[in-house]
């Protein structure tokens, strides 16, 4: 499980960092979708240690 969690915290990273540098779009785009990604990582980090209650969202 910890192993799942480490690489998919990886592959978030690097593909957030991948869409930041290599994909053209104006900084606020840019900043709205850091802190999307940032909330639905730490929503489901939450969700996945029991410390948020099921959401329903899949």
């Amino acid at each position: 499980m910890l192993l799942n969690l480490v690489i998919t915290l990886i592959v978030v990273g690097v593909l957030l960092w991948l869409v930041n540098t290599y994909i053209p779009m104006d900084p606020k785009i840019k900043q709205i979708l850091n802190v999307v990604v940032v909330i639905v990582v730490i929503v489901w980090l939450l969700q996945l240690f029991g410390v948020l209650g099921a959401i329903g969202i899949r």
